[in-house]
């Protein structure tokens, strides 16, 4: 069975520190974020839910989720997107030309443009760092420990294992997504 490499967020353990943005951000040494951090709250930015004291708050990171079918890939004219054998959904900014085509078809709206360069830019899951054995930077520098990263085809693996043991959700599954979400608990009452 091919690889499929992909990501697993634990909600419950998801602090919102951002970590994993800025994580991001320096590895890939762009004055972008290939990763935003949403906050699940009330009606309001960044307030929690409930009336006090049954609050309650969570944080959804959001990535490319390198899709089964990616519309990105398909939208590229020029190929520099393509689908790697082990499940990554890769940008050759070499082959880019700034179309912009690829932003419009994310279905996550996570593809970004570098006004410098005059590119699109999107996360690759650190495949630089998957070469060498490595896992991504945004997994090493997670604060809470909430981003787990494997082979989704293997069932040893520990994602195959989150999905299996826990409750989990896609962001969009009918693009078969290689994100998954665990969500919070319920409120424990004492």
């Amino acid at each position: 069975m091919m690889k499929r490499l992909g990501i697993v967020i634990d909600q419950e353990r998801c602090i919102g520190c951002e970590a994993c943005s800025v994580a991001c951000r320096i590895e890939n040494e762009t004055p972008n974020f290939w990763i935003n951090v949403e906050t699940q709250g009330g009606t309001q930015k960044d307030t929690p839910k409930g009336t006090f004291p049954d609050l309650s708050i969570s944080f959804l990171p959001k990535l490319c989720n390198h899709c089964d079918n990616p519309p990105c890939v398909e939208a590229c004219t020029e190929e520099a997107l393509t689908k790697l054998d082990n499940g990554i959904v890769f940008l050759n900014q070499g082959e880019c030309t700034g179309c912009q085509a690829c932003l419009t078809a994310c279905p996550y709206e996570i593809i970004v443009f570098n006004d410098k360069s005059n590119l699109a830019e999107k996360c690759n899951l650190c495949s630089h760092r998957i070469d060498e054995g490595l896992e991504p930077f945004c997994v090493i520098c997670c604060e809470g420990q909430a981003i787990h990263f494997g082979d989704l085809n293997d069932p040893n693996s520990k994602v195959a294992h989150m999905i299996s043991e826990r409750k989990t959700f896609q962001l969009k599954p009918e693009v078969s997504p290689s994100v998954y979400y665990c969500p919070p608990k319920p409120k424990r009452r004492l």
